[in-house]
């Protein structure tokens, strides 16, 4: 820590995401020096701290109190207190309360120190062999058809979470988009029953209609192909009929006819 830091902080701690073991030593020692823990559910943080012999003040800290809960302990740390922030599991903030409370801190010139640690999203993208090099978090899947067909669009790897009772229903959208795209179903992440299922949109639709997986699930998704990968072979065999004198409309139509792209799609991709 910065010795010229104000002791008036707060202290972002990730908490395990299933296995209690995978505390980190910095994140119990924050939360045994803390004045105050502000977390999710104070019952399931009670279980943690008990565990490893850590007697702290909590306070509840959730959707429905975050605005007023963020007053009183910015109020709290401008006196010198050091509040120790959590969620149920994982790190606060990703798809879990405490945004309206670091905005609140910045405000007030408050420190904000953050601590690494478990993190289901990271755990499903690193166990899913997809591509990690660009990613998005898109947090919990939207349950619109149009925004879900958004995000299934994104160039990225995508990582969301997702309910247990509409993981096919969302995998069969993204089939009827593009049945052969790489998807990972991470499930009970760190737990006894932790499964990682890998397989095609298509693969996976069919086998959660018969089977809905049980527990919490991280999706991921391989990246949308862009418009030049999807139709690199019909475009190539059209810019050579054109290279060769054919006129490009009508022979945007004749390789529609044999590969199945659209002849529109094919035009405008000799023309880009």
């Amino acid at each position: 820590m910065n010795a010229t830091v104000s002791p008036g902080r707060l202290v972002i701690c990730p908490t395990p995401i299933g296995n209690l073991e995978d505390v980190t030593l910095r994140v119990l020692a924050a939360l045994r020096e803390a004045d105050i823990v502000a977390c999710e559910d104070t019952r399931r943080t009670r279980v943690l701290l008990d565990r490893y012999g850590v007697g702290a003040s909590l306070v509840s800290y959730h959707e429905h109190n975050e605005r007023q809960r963020a007053n009183e302990l910015v109020a709290r740390m401008r006196e010198g207190a050091v509040v120790a922030l959590v969620s149920d599991a994982g790190t606060p903030l990703v798809s879990d309360p405490g945004f309206v409370l670091v905005q609140a801190c910045v405000a007030a010139g408050l420190a904000v120190e953050v601590l690494p640690g478990p993190s289901a999203a990271l755990a499903a993208l690193v166990a899913s062999a997809l591509p990690a090099d660009r990613w998005r978090f898109a947090g919990f899947l939207p349950r619109k058809r149009s925004a879900l067909e958004q995000a299934f669009a994104s160039p990225e790897t995508l990582v969301a979470f997702e309910s247990p009772k509409r993981v096919a229903a969302s995998l069969q959208v993204l089939a009827e988009l593009d049945p052969a795209r790489p998807v990972a179903v991470a499930r009970e992440l760190t737990k006894v029953h932790e499964e990682v299922v890998r397989g095609t949109a298509g693969e996976l639709a069919a086998r959660y209609a018969e089977d809905p997986p049980r527990g919490e699930v991280a999706l991921v998704v391989g990246g949308a192909p862009s418009v030049q990968d999807e139709i690199g072979p019909a475009l190539e065999a059209l810019k050579r009929l054109v290279e060769a004198g054919a006129k490009p409309r009508p022979a945007a139509s004749v390789v529609s006819e044999l590969t199945g792209v659209p002849a529109n799609r094919l035009y405008r991709g000799l023309t880009e």
